[in-house]
């Protein structure tokens, strides 16, 4: 990405509106506000272009899940009900609505990059995530699959048939690689803490992919503790798995929860790592992707290092470190 360019910002304040329950759920609106905070007083403040998302429509969301999970989660909101099969999974009577923008977040930065109107690197900051969502299910505080929706829109929408996702939150994206694993042009890498230790469990670095999908998926699965060094050896492994597939569209999801500070993982990487992140995620999109790139906020929970994290990625993503 060219010194000098605007970051792309896709959000809403309605996504404050999904209301999580407050008490200790850590999923919560303050989320989205640090990390403003973080940009606003950041180098790159003067060179932030605000645009909003359109919400998903039905057909989009039904690339990624099942009418029946659509159906459930909308009852179970105009019901009144305060959860989703897990108390993790708190929703509120705008839940449902609230989710469907925050997918569309995603479809609407496809559209202003294959329209030639970013002119920088394009970041959804948005809420719910999505990562952890199944085709049939919510889980870890997911209710559709951000990633994977943008993932199917530039396949369907603009014929990008080659698109990867790189997920660098500190928990697997179980829902990512249970949609991408069997197909022979979608490809999922995911950098987490080891499943043998953190939620939900999967992401061993055996799981590459079934039938036409083998060899599509790449777990880089790290032990507690590991840090900023750790992460440096794999990331010539993660551009040799890029040499091989040659993506045309690469879709970042951005979770902030491996810093060392937070305590969602034990995972121990600095605020500085989350820079060079960024700047290996634009030499990705450059020799791959024609600089087709887009970011969607994941994870993320310690407050104060997630907004300095977030503005870290993004001034590699701009090559202002």
């Amino acid at each position: 990405m060219p010194r000098g360019s605007s970051l792309i910002l896709i959000t809403d304040p309605a996504y404050s509106r999904h209301d999580t329950g407050g008490g200790e759920h850590p999923e919560i609106p303050e989320r989205l506000q640090v990390i403003q905070e973080a940009f606003a007083a950041s180098s790159f403040a003067q060179n932030i272009k605000v645009f909003p998302p359109r919400p998903a429509s039905r057909a989009e969301l039904l690339a990624c899940h099942d009418e029946a999970w659509l159906f459930r989660f909308e009852e179970a909101v105009l019901s009144g009900r305060t959860y989703v099969d897990h108390t993790d999974n708190q929703v509120c009577y705008e839940s449902y609505e609230i989710a469907t923008l925050s997918a569309g977040a995603g479809l609407s930065g496809i559209d202003l990059i294959e329209q030639g109107q970013a002119e920088g690197p394009v970041f959804c900051l948005t809420r719910p995530p999505g990562h952890h969502a199944e085709a049939n299910q919510p889980l870890g505080f997911c209710f559709f699959n951000n990633c994977v929706i943008a993932a199917r829109y530039w396949q369907n929408t603009y014929g990008r048939s080659r698109v990867a996702v790189f997920d660098f939150d500190a928990h697997h994206g179980n829902g990512i690689q249970s949609a991408l694993e069997s197909e022979p042009d979608s490809a999922y890498v995911s950098l987490h803490e080891h499943p043998s230790f953190s939620y939900p469990g999967t992401g061993w670095d055996e799981e590459r992919g079934l039938g036409p999908g083998k060899g599509t998926i790449l777990n880089l699965p790290l032990p507690p503790g590991a840090g900023d060094e750790e992460v440096r050896r794999l990331l010539p492994k993660i551009r040799a798995f890029f040499e091989e597939m040659r993506p045309e569209a690469l879709v970042v999801g951005a979770g902030f929860d491996a810093h060392v500070e937070d305590e969602m993982s034990g995972l121990a990487y600095t605020t500085e790592l989350y820079t060079e992140l960024g700047r290996f995620i634009v030499e990705l999109g450059r020799d791959f992707c024609d600089g087709r790139v887009l970011s969607i906020l994941e994870g993320g929970y310690h407050l104060p290092c997630l907004g300095e994290s977030a503005a870290a990625y993004i001034a590699g993503l701009l090559h202002q470190d």
